[in-house]
């Protein structure tokens, strides 16, 4: 069967689409949903339609239908813009809205409506274990086995994707990427390594690629016994390595719990973007974002700028561009007049892109607490911790925002389970540092000034330890520490001023806010 609209003919026998004479190159799933809009274009097309149609039934999320529609869009000369062809319809679903031509006779109509048939539709919701009882597991970084050095962002990339799935998975406790990644390059003790990070169970692995082609070798270790639950290798095209990680958790879901397994029927997700060279940019970005430091932040906002340019539906993109410009805006190292604005657009566009990235949801609590729109900021972490139980970045700002907000106590016990998630954290020096700030607010000036201790044992450069020791140290009377902990925040933030906190930080309650600046008049801030 042909169907011809615009310039088009789509060739359901031959599964074709082609301009003229030219023959257009298009993905099956992007050509499956192309034809199923224009088989049905006599009405709305629902979400529930496609997937049900396209996806056999399979739990799909928002960003990769979005991504197969922009596709779709591109394949026939349409946009989100101008819809000519495929219509979004609010609330509702999509339509194809262009003039069709076919050779319609009485039986190939019938044939045009009736619908394909389903897979098992949808899947069912696994049972959330007790703390106690879910395997804490740990995945470290990948070994590049490739001659070139350069392609060590693409190992990370393998491992941090492999670590997010599982995170997403409430049946495991997942140590947090940057304390498995503390091992990088290292030869290590697989039963030193578990009872550092207090795990049962260890993931490593290894990737070669050359060209297009990909090997990634993975094993599952049982800590206990010391033996290998599991192990794999898979050679591919460099296509197909988000299949791989689908593939790999799968495997370790069915060594670690293979009853579970069974009764529910799982099967990992995982949201991919549009292109293999948007999703290079972004790993390198990543690498850069990790690292903590002004000039870094500079390169991984260009590196995302870049990804986005090729992706704009890329959901974690938008999502830590937005979180960097946050970053570097409380940090000092730009203008929040500035850098707002920017981290906020970002953000809406990551939730528009994925609305269940749990990077999204936390890029817009940020946002919210610069904003000072504390009841909105504390329902966005809490949604990003409900999708990712294991983000400790989100848990630690969840705890900053709680401080803003009065809430110390409940701060308290939020950057501890932070600091357990990711014991071995270059953000650890950050916690810290939020933990320092949450009992300052509560008057525990001897605690805060340790928990500050600690923020700048991990990290020298770092701002937000030398903050709450002076701030600690100021009111507990203790004005020498107080003295220096002032002149190293200002070697880090030169502009830090008693007219940059009234004017920067986000207290909630005034009372707050003058305990904070009566500390740091005390140590002498002008």
């Amino acid at each position: 069967m042909q169907f011809a609209f615009a310039d088009f003919v789509l060739d359901s026998d031959r599964r074709e689409l082609r301009r003229s004479s030219e023959l257009i190159a298009v993905e099956p799933q992007v050509y499956d949903l192309l034809l199923y809009l224009v088989r049905h274009r006599d009405r709305v097309v629902t979400k529930d339609d496609l997937i049900a149609s396209v996806w056999g039934g399979r739990i799909t999320s928002d960003t990769t239908l979005t991504s197969r529609i922009y596709a779709a869009r591109k394949a026939i000369g349409d946009s989100g813009q101008q819809q000519k062809l495929i219509r979004t319809i609010s609330r509702k679903g999509m339509r194809f809205v262009g003039e069709v031509h076919t050779p319609s006779t009485d039986d190939e109509l019938g044939e045009l409506c009736a619908e394909p048939p389903l897979g098992e539709g949808g899947e069912p919701t696994g049972a959330v274990l007790p703390p106690p009882d879910r395997p804490a597991i740990a995945v470290l970084p990948f070994a590049n086995m490739s001659d070139d050095p350069e392609q060590d962002y693409f190992s990370d990339g393998i491992s941090e994707d492999l670590i997010t799935a599982l995170s997403r998975l409430r049946w495991f406790f997942v140590i947090a990427r940057n304390s498995s990644f503390v091992y990088k390059g290292k030869s290590v003790n697989i039963k030193q390594v578990a009872d550092n990070l207090g795990v049962g169970y260890v993931i490593e692995g290894s990737v070669r690629r050359e060209g297009d082609r990909v090997r990634i070798t993975a094993q599952l270790n049982d800590v206990a016994t010391g033996s290998h639950l599991w192990a794999e290798r898979y050679d591919r095209d460099v296509a197909g390595v988000f299949a791989v990680q689908d593939e790999i958790t799968e495997a370790i879901v069915a060594s670690i719990e293979p009853q579970l397994y069974a009764a529910e029927n799982f099967h990992s997700k995982r949201r991919t973007p549009d292109s293999m060279d948007a999703w290079g940019l972004v790993m390198r970005a990543m690498s850069h974002f990790w690292r903590v430091t002004r000039a870094d932040y500079v390169i991984a906002q260009e590196l995302l700028e870049k990804a986005i340019a090729i992706d704009p539906h890329y959901g974690q993109a938008l999502a830590v561009l937005s979180t960097s410009h946050t970053f570097c805006a409380y940090n000092g190292w730009s203008e929040m007049a500035t850098s707002v604005p920017i981290a906020e657009r970002a953000a809406l566009a990551a939730i528009r892109a994925d609305s269940e990235d749990p990077w999204a949801h936390h890029a817009l609590g940020c946002v919210h607490v610069l904003l000072r729109r504390f009841d909105d900021a504390l329902a966005e972490f809490e949604l990003a911790l409900s999708l990712n139980p294991s983000f400790a970045l989100a848990l630690s700002v969840y705890g900053l925002a709680l401080t803003f907000s009065g809430h110390w106590e409940k701060a308290g016990v939020a950057t501890a389970k932070a600091l357990r998630l990711s014991p071995r954290d270059p953000f650890a020096a950050i916690y810290n540092g939020i933990a320092a700030h949450a009992q300052f607010t509560g008057r525990n000036y001897e605690e805060a000034m340790r928990l500050a201790r600690a923020s700048i044992r991990l990290r020298t450069d770092h701002v937000s330890g030398y903050r709450m020791l002076t701030a600690a140290a100021a009111m507990a009377g203790q004005a020498e520490i107080a003295t220096a902990a002032l002149r190293e925040l200002r070697r880090g933030q030169p502009g830090f001023s008693l007219a940059w906190i009234a004017q920067n930080l986000p207290f909630k309650y005034k009372a707050d806010r003058d305990h904070y600046l009566d500390a740091f008049r005390r140590a002498g801030l002008d």
